[in-house]
């Protein structure tokens, strides 16, 4: 079995998140320690707090939190009685941290200047990010944690690969890449985000091809292009960057919503988150 320690460090490094659960209070006979640990995976956990009905009702609010995409930290006060059947008649409060939860699966397409300002940006989000682009030499040395580099042939392939709810951007250097990477994208039509890199002028001329092959205005109207946040100004790569990324948080932020952590103190629980661009 692995300790609290190893295993938590081991899952961020992975890139998978977790709960860590805690006892932080103990009132008579408990079946282990305040400060006693354990981390909850999607589908592993590790160490204990005990063992018995607490630690697999502590696993399955973990689990919640964990499906719920939930950031703050959580509060619960148990009674160690017949209802948990357990006879210790002590009590005790656990504390749920969520660890390294992933907001956004992104899919960046392109490694050009713009490409290579985004992605840093994006690395030092709660996000997993797909970069993906044919030419090799275009990426730089050192890829950011939580990166994935995807050297493709056939970029439009890897879309197959994203999964539903994806955040897509396309920004390649060939504008009829990104047109059969958006055609590709509007057919599954399973993203939470999709921007196109490109003006005004870029995106008529897309939507009028697109129309030609089947797309209704719908489905269109989904495509954010010219994309990133209006108010940030300026064409130099770091700030095209700064606005797409803006956008993006805009967006994740709206989608998962803010949780609020729990506002009970542990006192109550014991007894007495558009311009032209090329």
């Amino acid at each position: 079995m692995y300790n609290w320690i190893s295993a938590l460090a081991d899952l961020q490094t992975q890139g998978e998140p977790c709960v860590l659960v805690t006892i932080i209070e103990e009132l008579g006979s408990t079946p282990r320690n305040a400060g006693s640990k354990m981390v909850v995976s999607a589908t592993q956990a590790f160490d204990t707090i005990g063992g018995g009905h607490l630690e697999y009702k502590a696993m399955q609010i973990a689990r919640d939190l964990l499906a719920s995409g939930q950031q703050a930290t959580h509060l619960e006060r148990f009674s160690l009685g017949a209802s948990l059947g357990q006879c210790c008649g002590g009590a005790t409060v656990l504390l749920f941290e969520p660890m390294g939860q992933v907001q956004a699966q992104i899919a960046v397409f392109g490694a050009g200047h713009v490409g290579r300002a985004l992605v840093p940006l994006l690395a030092s989000l709660p996000c997993r990010v797909r970069w993906i682009d044919s030419r090799e030499q275009e990426f730089p040395e050192q890829i950011p944690q939580g990166v994935s580099k995807i050297v493709s042939e056939e970029p439009v392939e890897e879309i197959d690969n994203l999964p539903p709810g994806s955040y897509c951007i396309v920004m390649t250097h060939n504008h009829q890449l990104d047109l059969e990477l958006t055609a590709a994208l509007l057919k599954r039509n399973d993203f939470a985000y999709f921007g196109l890199i490109g003006s005004k002028t870029k995106r008529v001329k897309f939507e009028h091809r697109l129309r030609d092959r089947g797309f209704d205005a719908t489905t269109l109207q989904r495509m954010r292009c010219p994309m990133g946040l209006a108010e940030v100004k300026g064409k130099l790569p770091v700030e095209i960057a700064i606005s797409i990324a803006g956008e993006i948080i805009a967006t994740y932020n709206a989608h998962f919503g803010q949780s609020s952590a729990s506002a009970e103190p542990i006192a109550k629980l014991l007894p007495a988150s558009r311009r032209s661009q090329t």
